[in-house]
């Protein structure tokens, strides 16, 4: 009876191994990222949607950038909530869960996102309708580098503050600092960053609008992979992740 009892202890043991080891391989762990990203994708779409229906109907003219803003703002609480899904995503394809971290971030996050979402697209909105109009501004012509110059580095530092609202619980104005502080104290992550928007911008040009945003969850993963040494660092010396 005791050689049964062992040889079923065992059994039981290689049962348990295998159970273990089923979704964790390299195959499984591929299909649960290429699954998590596409969920993440439908959501942010889905949450986008009032926006971005509005944004394929505007014509690229000046006089539609306040609109075109206005029909963006949905995006930073969708882009949000997708930074928080990806980094909280499971590896393991038997225990993915990519919606309902979703939610939790929309739910944690969109207040805090708005917060340095629209700022930054009252900004572009009145660099985009100064260089719409720059002829009629009465401005120099260095003044139009300066713009694209300081819009740029508005938007690398709302990439940053994105990243931190939505991992960290911290006040807007902590946010807006430690997003500052960021692109200096980490210049790689800032240049690839800066690679990223101009992927994107390429992108809105030569296509539309809505086409970078299609392609959100895949941006949103890149971005938490070009952030790791700045989130460590915030988690390490500020607080904890929420």
């Amino acid at each position: 009876m005791s050689e049964v009892g062992t040889d079923t202890s065992a059994g039981a043991s290689a049962g348990t191994g295998i159970g273990r080891r089923f979704g964790t391989g390299p195959l499984s762990r591929a299909a649960a990222l290429i699954y998590t990203l596409l969920i993440v994708e439908l959501l942010v779409l889905l949450t986008a949607a009032p926006g971005l229906a509005g944004l394929v109907l505007l014509d690229r003219d000046a006089s539609n950038v306040p609109l075109a803003a206005l029909c963006l703002l949905p995006l930073g609480p969708a882009l949000s909530a997708a930074l928080y899904a990806l980094r909280h995503r499971r590896a393991e394809l038997t225990d993915l869960r990519p919606a309902s971290a979703f939610w939790r971030g929309y739910r944690l996050n969109a207040a805090g996102a708005l917060k340095a979402w629209t700022p930054w697209l009252v900004w572009l909105t009145i660099v985009g309708m100064t260089l719409g109009n720059f002829s009629a501004a009465g401005v120099p012509g260095w003044w139009a580098v300066l713009l694209v110059v300081v819009a740029v580095a508005a938007t690398l530092w709302v990439a940053n503050a994105l990243v931190i609202t939505s991992l960290f619980a911290f006040r807007a104005v902590d946010v807006a600092r430690l997003a500052a502080y960021s692109l200096g104290r980490f210049p790689a992550a800032t240049l690839a960053n800066a690679c990223l928007l101009i992927v994107a911008g390429g992108l809105t040009l030569v296509a539309s609008e809505v086409v970078p945003v299609l392609l959100a969850s895949v941006a949103a993963s890149v971005l938490l992979w070009n952030s790791r040494r700045m989130t460590t660092e915030v988690q390490e010396r500020f607080t904890a992740p929420q």
